[in-house]
């Protein structure tokens, strides 16, 4: 019996960790894996499949100095360099398992784009916004694409630009919050397509801009996510930097799905913008067999 009882405590666990919730199971499912260090690239593709999140990690041991652990980040379609809402769901679930960080109030994560600072509120985690890796107007053809892809009122849309931070989003900035409820998005897309759609709310609204993000997976099906970190990085980085947010402000998305996600973004005295949100575990330890 205490053979068997060794084996099972050395096979990986998996914590189901909602993020950027505002209430019960209203943000986005992550899957995340502690004790895979043997589990092969292939081995983890499949369980991501199997599980059918929009993303699943792996918590590694850090391979980078000043890093406090490593992740690796899988979504249907293959491994992906960062995502907000993993970098959030993961560093929640490793603090959850008795994970230290070096310093107090400041996790480091080391994933495919180097080393990603999370700052530490209790259950409210928020990442710094890495640099963004392409940052230029979408083309006149990419633009058509976006448009016909997301089933857009293109009266409505007011820019297009790349906002590439891992996953190579497009932003279709929109008039308003209504018009990207409205829109009608495709069934299929190629893979590798990541296009969202931002808009903002009338003023007193609970909140300020309103996103939704799609994507494409291994069956060319056009998917759309509940909530989206790295998109709302992008988002931000944009926003901020052209003036049309000031301070922080707040964005929900997931509305026409089912969910209700909070995303807080913040840009600080040093320019840097933070993307946060509230994260909780739904069930704790499942093992991989």
């Amino acid at each position: 019996m205490r053979q068997y009882e060794e084996e099972e405590r050395k096979l990986p666990t998996c914590d189901l960790v909602d993020v950027f919730c505002d209430g019960p199971l209203s943000g986005n499912p992550l899957g995340v894996v502690h004790g895979g260090d043997n589990l092969s690239p292939e081995e983890m593709q499949a369980f991501t499949n199997w599980l059918g999140f929009s993303e699943t990690t792996f918590l590694l041991p850090p391979t980078a100095p000043g890093a406090d652990y490593r992740v690796r980040i899988f979504y249907p379609g293959g491994e992906l360099p960062f995502a907000g809402h993993p970098t959030l769901g993961s560093c929640h679930s490793w603090l959850a398992a008795g994970g230290k960080p070096a310093r107090e109030g400041t996790v480091v994560q080391e994933c495919g784009i180097g080393l990603v600072e999370v700052r530490v509120d209790g259950n409210n985690l928020a990442f710094k916004a890495p640099e963004l890796l392409k940052y230029e107007p979408l083309t006149d053809d990419e633009r058509a694409f976006a448009i016909a892809t997301t089933g857009i009122d293109e009266a409505s849309l007011v820019e297009a630009v790349h906002v590439v931070n891992g996953p190579k989003w497009q932003l279709l900035r929109l008039k308003s919050a209504e018009d990207v409820l409205a829109a009608t998005p495709a069934s299929k897309a190629p893979l590798g397509t990541d296009i969202g759609v931002a808009g903002p709310h009338e003023a007193g609204f609970e909140r300020d801009w309103e996103l939704r993000a799609f994507f494409a997976d291994t069956h060319e099906r056009l998917t759309e996510d509940p909530v989206t970190g790295s998109f709302n990085a992008g988002v931000a980085i944009h926003l901020f930097g052209t003036g049309l947010a000031t301070g922080s402000y707040r964005a929900g998305q997931g509305r026409k799905i089912g969910a209700n996600g909070l995303v807080l973004c913040e840009q600080d005295a040093n320019g840097d913008v933070w993307i946060g949100g509230r994260c909780q575990i739904v069930s704790k330890k499942g093992t991989l067999a």
